[in-house]
């Protein structure tokens, strides 16, 4: 027999619920008072013990053989739902409600001007430094380059401000893969924060990077940590950032699939919706084209 069916017939303007019971309140307090005895004293436990076992004989006395009742009145009402709204509005859907995620990001060839523009920049800091301070127009260069490494270690400050063929070319390397790897993480980062792609690029970026080089390079050269100026090395950093970010964030964007209805996303069949969105997809990315040139 359900417990439907063993429900009391209730007389017109009433109906039976199930009575309310503060026993179930009695069997947990017991249990809490039993872990409690656990870290506090047998006592407790031993109380806990008996409350526990009284709120689970009363429990079961509600419901046993025979669920208690309660007779509740009742009252009808009719209802009748009113508007003062004649049609219904539809909501229309589109990228800017799904601004919280990228709906555009650079191409790759974007992070890679970026990171090329944002190399030649932070060459003009670096090369000033040396100028005004050595009097040398290879200073930053042999220090990037040759300074504690390979077969050129301890070298004076004679050698360091003198032009050496094998640093430039170390130099040129591994400042070439640096600004453009970073130049490819800007392009994938930027989208982030579409708002102010310049404060991320050219403040917060590099901030970040130099201080981790800086906790990290007297492991990685020793001799590259004592030499380097480090608010030179940041003026440098910022100007990267600066003429990157602005780089990136003026070329061409390139439209995610966001801006795809769920359906579509989730590779279900929609014809005509998808015909649809991507028609409008290539007409904005070709706009977004002639806004870049």
């Amino acid at each position: 027999m359900s417990s439907h069916e063993e429900r009391p017939e209730a007389p017109d303007g009433f109906v039976a619920l199930p009575a309310p019971t503060a026993w179930p309140l009695v069997l947990a307090f017991g249990l809490l008072l039993i872990f409690l005895g656990v870290v506090t004293s047998a006592a407790i436990s031993l109380l806990g013990l008996v409350l526990a076992v009284s709120g689970g004989i009363g429990w079961f006395g509600e419901v046993l053989p025979q669920e208690r009742h309660e007779l509740i009145s009742m009252e009808a009402h009719e209802f009748a739902p009113k508007s003062t709204y004649r049609a219904v509005s539809r909501i229309h859907i589109d990228a800017q409600h799904r601004a919280h995620l990228p709906v555009t990001t650079p191409s790759v060839t974007a992070g890679l001007k970026g990171g090329v523009a944002g190399g030649i920049a932070m060459i003009v800091p670096a090369t000033l430094y040396g100028l005004i301070a050595f009097h040398s127009f290879w200073y930053a260069v042999n220090l990037l380059g040759g300074a504690g490494v390979a077969d050129w270690t301890n070298p004076t400050m004679a050698q360091i401000t003198h032009f050496r063929l094998s640093a430039l070319v170390t130099a040129a390397v591994i400042h070439a893969a640096l600004s453009l790897l970073v130049g490819l993480l800007y392009g994938a980062t930027l989208p982030m924060l579409p708002r102010h792609p310049i404060l991320l690029g050219g403040l917060f970026a590099p901030l970040l990077w130099t201080g981790v080089l800086h906790a990290s390079l007297s492991l990685i050269n020793p001799f590259l940590d004592q030499k380097i100026h480090w608010v030179w090395f940041v003026v440098s950093q910022i100007a990267f950032g600066m003429v990157a970010g602005w780089v990136v964030a003026k070329q061409a964007h390139i439209r995610t699939q966001q801006y795809l209805p769920f359906a579509a996303r989730v590779g279900l069949e929609t014809p005509g919706l998808i015909a649809e969105r991507h028609q409008e997809g290539l007409d904005q990315r070709t706009e977004s084209g002639e806004e870049g040139r």
